[in-house]
Parts: structure tokens; sequence; C-alpha cells
């Protein structure tokens, strides 16, 4: 998404599994899809298997500071490494994901920056329909010049650290699947600098954000089912010393999980929202609520997908304040050889900022071709066209990126 605003809190469950049959490689999503002869053979260590990874690579970026009136090109090159641990229990399991990178910029090298993020998910069988599932990350990170919370004129990325956790408690009653859990994140944000010189720090948007969480599914067969879901949230930020960022809310929607043969598979909810700031002068955002992610495959080469959602987030820049963002893709994964696979999407979002007269609209455009040579050696290219549109000319901007990486797999 362009902004990365959205937060996918009603993702799809699994259905129960009412037969035997086995999912074929040519029956599972694209962009996913592995083939036995290009699949990484991972290293063997008792119990556990490690999937080792590195890569490099390098960008063009027309517009590394994501300027209204002065763009400034500059190349990039980033490096990385992550490591993947599954455990090989029979039951139970464990996921544990490393990841590290950074990026070097040749003219301004106030945007080097290095990221890295460690994320675990786990299950606990209580019985063979009963599952503990937990989930647990911790991530150093920064906000692209551009996006919502980076402040307008901003030089250099801004910094932030997350932690969070999530446990749920999922109960299968024959064709009836129920979730309850809850979850909770921990924001710290650092400064940035504008180019007038100028510091600005972002601590307004740090805090914890509580969420709990329910889902039940009632499954008709294999290929359809109906849900309803819910999530509450409470939100306990610092916010400016003139504005509070704190507010509390809920969304909940009502949908189907459908596949109609292999054709069109995916979900549709629609439902209602409501999240109180509790600063005056951001009030109430409330109103309907959708999500929605469908994937039509007319054959098994080509998948064409659609996602839309509506979410609430906060944004802390000269002043504190809510933000509704409506966002849609369109998706086209194609695999013309089983080791070569072209993908283009479109993304449309639409930022709404209460209490505020500014609206902006926000397209990306993007194109990328996968090459595996073999089980070990994959290498992208990739091509974004982002532009936001804002009533507020500063916050306006476009760029054109374009990337090459290679990466070896274990």
């Amino acid at each position: 998404m362009p902004s990365a605003t959205a937060k996918n809190i009603f993702a799809p469950t699994l259905l129960p599994k009412l037969s035997d049959e086995n999912v074929a490689p040519e029956d599972t999503p694209i962009k996913n899809r592995f083939w036995p002869e290009y699949q990484p053979h991972g290293l063997r260590a008792g119990p556990w298997i490690f999937y080792p990874r590195l890569s490099a690579g390098a960008a063009y970026d027309s517009n590394v500071l994501a300027s209204a009136d002065n763009p400034q090109a500059d190349a990039i090159a980033h490096v990385g490494a992550s490591l993947r641990a599954n455990s090989l229990w029979e039951r139970h399991g464990i996921d544990l994901q490393w990841s590290a990178g950074s990026r070097f910029y040749k003219n301004n090298s106030a945007l080097n920056q290095t990221n890295a993020n460690f994320a675990g998910s786990g299950h606990f069988d209580i019985d063979h329909s009963t599952q503990l599932l937990g989930a647990f990350s911790a991530a150093y990170l920064h906000e692209e010049l551009g996006s919502l919370n980076s402040p307008t004129g901003a030089v250099k990325p801004l910094p932030y650290s997350v932690i969070g956790g999530d446990v749920t408690l999922r109960k299968e009653f024959g064709r009836l699947t129920t979730a309850v859990g809850t979850a909770v994140k921990s924001y710290n944000f650092g400064s940035t600098v504008t180019q007038n010189g100028s510091i600005v720090s972002q601590d307004a948007q740090d805090g914890q954000i509580y969420w709990v969480h329910g889902r039940i599914d009632y499954a008709f067969s294999e290929k359809f089912a109906v849900f309803t879901a819910i999530e509450g949230n409470w939100r306990d930020l610092r916010g400016t010393p003139s504005q509070s960022l704190s507010s509390n809310g809920y969304r909940a929607l009502a949908g189907v999980d459908l596949e109609v043969t292999h054709l069109i598979k995916g979900e549709v909810a629609a439902g209602y929202m409501h999240q109180h700031f509790f600063a005056p002068t951001i009030g109430d955002i409330e109103g309907p609520a959708f999500r929605a992610t469908l994937t039509w495959s007319p054959s098994r080469l080509v998948d064409i997908s659609f996602i839309a959602e509506q979410v609430v987030t906060q944004t802390a820049d000269t002043t504190a304040t809510g933000v509704r963002a409506d966002v849609a893709q369109t998706r086209l994964d194609y695999e013309f050889r089983p080791n070569v696979i072209v993908s283009t999407a479109a993304t449309y979002e639409k930022d709404h900022f209460q209490g505020q007269p500014r609206e902006d609209n926000v397209y990306a455009v993007d194109a990328g071709l996968k090459y595996l040579m073999n089980n070990v050696i994959a290498i992208n290219f990739q091509y974004r066209y982002t532009r936001r549109d804002s009533n507020i000319p500063q916050d306006s901007f476009k760029k054109h990126l374009v990337g090459l990486n290679a990466s070896a797999r274990f």
C-alpha cells in the first residue's frame, strides 16, 4: 500500500478440512507458488529446519525526498539477510523469522538506514479441535519520506521501534470454528530533520495499542462459509501538549468465504466501525466498514486479485489528528514459466483527515519480474510509480522507483 496504513485485523482463517484432498502446487496462489525443483531445501538440525537467505541489489529513485517542487534523484545500494526456522514436531509448531537490511544512498547519505525485524508465531494443540495460537514481533524500522507518519519537508527517514504480541484460542466444533484473542503493540518513535534544519520529534505517537478480537465461521463446505468478526481497540498514545491522540473504538464485519471451483475464491464482508478520539477537535470517525479479498484464476497460470479495505489510523505532524483510509488494489500474477513470474498491480488510497480540511489521493502502479535460476539463486526486477495528490500542496509528490535484486536461498 502506498502509505502502509492498513492493518489486517480480519484476515481470513482456514476453513475446517472436511476431506483428505491434498492441494497441488498448481492450485496454490501464483505469487507464493514453488514447484519442487525450485523449492529451497533448507538446513536440517534435529527437530528444526532452517532457511537462510542473503540478498543484494541496486535501485534508482527519482524523488528520494518526496518533494513537491524540488525532486532529487539518487542511486541506492542495499544488502540484506534473513533466517527462518520451522519446528518439525508431530504436534504443536513454531515458526521464527529474523531479517535485517541496509540501504546506502549515493548522494543523500542522511537517508542511509538499517532495519531489523524478529517475529515468531506458534500453535499449541490442546486437542484435535482446539489450538492456542501465539505471535510475537520486535522491529526497528523507518517511516519512508512521503508517508502519513513522516513530517512534511523531512529530509531523513523517521526511526521507530515496535514490539507486539497476540494470543488467540481457536476451537472447531465440526463445521463451526470460533476464535477469540487479545493483542498489544507498543510504539516508540524518534525524531527527524526538515529541510530548514529543524528537528521534529514524533513522540506524540509513542504508546500502546490494545485489541480484543473474536470471530465465528460456519462452513457449509470446504468451499463456502459465512462468518462474523468483531474487534475492539484502545489506543493509549502520548499525543501533543495541546491535543491527545488516544482513542477507543470497534469494527464489526459479517460476510462470506467462498471458492467457486478453482476460478474464484476469497472473502467479502461489510459492517460498521466507530473510533472515538478523546480530543474534541478530532471527535469521532464512524460509518460503514468493508473488507474484500478476491482472486479470479481464469487459468492455472494467471491470478487476478482484488483487495479493498477501510481502516482508521492516526498521525502527528504539526497537528495530531485521526485518519480514515480507504484502500483498493488490483493485482495480476502470471506464471510465464514455473520459474518466471510476472506481476503487476494498481493501488488507490484515499485519506480523510478528521477535523482538518486536508484530503489526499494516493496512486501507485507496480510491476515485477521474478526469475528463479534454480532452488538457490533468485533475481527480482521491480518498478513502482507513486503519486500523492493532496489539497495541501506541500504534501503532494510523485516518484519512480526502479530496482534489481539478487538473492541466494538455502
